[in-house]
């Protein structure tokens, strides 16, 4: 079997996921809007602060040969972003919206279908809002369509955070998934129709397929990896136990539950959050940051030194595709708090690499950090295993599992 998988923006698992369809023979062509290989054109400018996000999009040489580049939405779009040209860059409407980057690059995926073809491809790979034009024309030429759905599944999501809405409704404002055009979900379910295999990374998001009107696929869970794990990391027993919290300010994030569940055990605890505002009309919001340590923006190698600066990550979000976060933070010997909506089910044992609550229970967290002042040392063991977990898993083993998945069929 030979694939094409197209990815507009890349990120680190599509990354892993070429690579191993790449070293099981199985790679025919990788799409993407800018790809930067070592000593090229892109490589030389991501160097210039302007084009410092460039340095993200970096791959290994090896995959050179199988990659072809459209660069001009993607560059129109972060130039348009950087000037502050909001008109340009709004929500599907854009003329260099996210949507219109990965609807331009699909439309060229599938406009080179048939003449590959011709030279041995067997199956497209496609990423959600990503697939609807390769895959349409993929099932015209008899080939597979794989699908990647890195994220819950929008019906999925609305029902479960218009329940969050009648809760809290004070929080309303900074739940932003209900912005999807029509149009946008019709494509979304149909990708989904056309999808011959469907892969995701938990077995939450599998399970919020479930309110999908219809027959899918056969679906398989295929976790992500961690990175590389740090070789040394220094732990200590004392008061009060040192809370992180990284991600985009939510309640998607489970944010209201959990300055709750810190707010009652105050002293004893102390938190971080460190992440952007959606939104300045939440008052809540605005007041538990008023009260707690806010960083509004670190770089990524900073946002690692303070996981290994703090004793626990709590992340109790309530509707999380996978939430990389996690991984980052086991990978920095610090153990999580989360919920059975991400990818905890998947990677940790509870109690032994980290802890699992239900999500949305503000006294299921508070009971989990009881927990932890009253026994400490379970900190640092658990830091210890979330390590070795790490150890055990890193970014090939994802992507090795899942090229083995393909093949099996």
């Amino acid at each position: 079997m030979k694939i094409i998988i197209s990815h507009p923006t890349s990120n680190q698992n599509s990354r892993a996921v070429i690579k191993g369809l790449y070293n099981a023979n199985l790679l025919y062509q990788f799409q993407t809007s800018v790809a930067v290989f070592e000593g090229d054109i892109w490589d030389r400018l991501s160097h210039f602060k302007p084009l410092k996000e460039l340095s993200r999009r970096q791959f290994e040489e090896v995959l050179k040969p199988y990659t072809k580049t459209a660069p001009c939405m993607e560059l129109s779009r972060l130039l348009s972003a950087r000037l502050g040209l909001k008109s340009l860059v709004r929500h599907e409407t854009g003329l260099f919206s996210v949507d219109a980057v990965y609807q331009h690059l699909d439309k060229q995926v599938a406009s080179h279908l048939k003449q590959a073809s011709k030279q041995g491809l067997d199956a497209v790979y496609g990423y959600e809002d990503g697939a609807f034009q390769s895959f349409t024309a993929a099932k015209q030429l008899g080939m597979q369509c794989l699908y990647d759905l890195p994220i819950g599944y929008w019906r999925a999501a609305r029902r479960l955070l218009q329940q969050e809405i009648d809760l809290w409704p004070e929080w309303k404002a900074t739940l932003h998934g209900f912005d999807d055009s029509e149009a946008k979900l019709q494509r979304k379910d149909t990708e989904l129709a056309l999808a011959d295999r469907i892969l995701v990374a938990s077995s939450f998001t599998a399970k919020t397929l479930k309110d999908y009107p219809g027959t899918l696929a056969p679906i398989e869970v295929i976790p992500y990896g961690f990175p590389k794990p740090v070789a040394k990391r220094a732990y200590r027993i004392a008061s009060p136990i040192k809370l992180l919290f990284v991600g985009g300010l939510s309640q998607r994030k489970g944010l209201a539950n959990m300055f709750a569940a810190v707010d009652s055990l105050l002293p004893h605890v102390q938190l971080t959050v460190i992440g952007h505002k959606s939104t300045e009309a939440c008052e809540p919001l605005n007041k538990a940051l008023a009260k707690h340590h806010w960083i509004p923006s670190l770089p990524h190698s900073e946002v690692l030194k303070q996981m290994q600066a703090h004793d626990v990550l709590l992340f109790p979000s309530l509707f999380e595709g996978f939430g990389l976060v996690i991984t980052e933070a086991m990978s920095q010997g610090t153990p999580v708090i989360t919920t059975d909506r991400t990818a905890g089910p998947d990677i940790i044992e509870h109690d032994t690499n980290g802890w699992l609550v239900e999500a949305g229970s503000t006294l299921a967290l508070q009971a989990c950090l009881e927990t932890l002042i009253a026994n400490p040392q379970k900190i640092i063991d658990a830091g210890k295993a979330a390590i070795e977990t790490a150890r055990q898993r890193p970014w090939s083993v994802y992507g090795k599992e899942l090229a083995e998945a393909i093949q099996r069929g």
